[in-house]
């Protein structure tokens, strides 16, 4: 993967991985703001915006709540990246190279369980996303840049719009149990240092 491709992966990537940044309740307290950790296994198909406005791209996002781990694998890509929130770290396994490279987990630490998501929140109204009704956010993200986000009452989100622009949609969402197997990082690749 080129160095550009990968900076773009990894922003877009943590779009996602800020939607994962708060509690593991199932219901939010729509009084302050949302649940923003899935409170179950899923697995949800989203569509990224491209620079430029090109055609948007496909991602799958696997979660696996009792690790508190995340895995992200670009349509067409042989490489993905796992999250593990409990070890705060982020592992990018390139499976055509053999290698994969670790570096410390991006964004704030994870809001314990139980928590609603940290920041300010305004309730603007409820929507359906890929077939999830979900309550639509108004925030400001880390950089400042105000947005909307859509969150089903357990944690999951469907969808983020940034300036007008849908920057993250889900395509289909499933909750079912995610294997341990989809997060092993093979011990067998060969480390190297953080694409910059």
């Amino acid at each position: 993967m080129m160095r550009r491709e990968r900076r773009h992966f990894l922003r877009n990537s943590g779009i996602l991985a800020l939607g994962l940044m708060a509690s593991l309740a199932a219901q939010a307290d729509e009084a302050t703001g949302p649940y923003v950790t899935p409170s179950v296994d899923v697995a949800v198909t989203y569509e990224l915006a491209t620079p430029g406005g090109g055609a948007p791209v496909r991602q799958d996002m696997h979660w696996q709540v009792a690790t508190l781990r995340q895995r992200i694998d670009p349509a067409g890509s042989a490489v993905y990246m796992i999250t593990s929130w409990k070890d705060r770290t982020l592992t990018v396994v390139d499976t055509l190279s053999h290698r994969r490279s670790t570096m410390p987990a991006p964004g704030t630490a994870l809001t314990p369980p139980g928590q609603v998501a940290a920041g300010s929140f305004a309730r603007m109204g409820t929507d359906t996303v890929a077939g999830q009704f979900c309550t639509v956010w108004r925030t400001v993200d880390q950089d400042g840049h105000p947005g909307d986000a859509c969150y089903t009452a357990d944690g999951i989100l469907v969808r983020m719009v940034q300036g007008g622009r849908t920057m993250v949609q889900a395509v289909s969402v499933e909750r079912v149990p995610q294997p341990d197997t989809l997060f092993v990082v093979p011990q067998d690749y060969s480390e190297t240092a953080p694409a910059r």
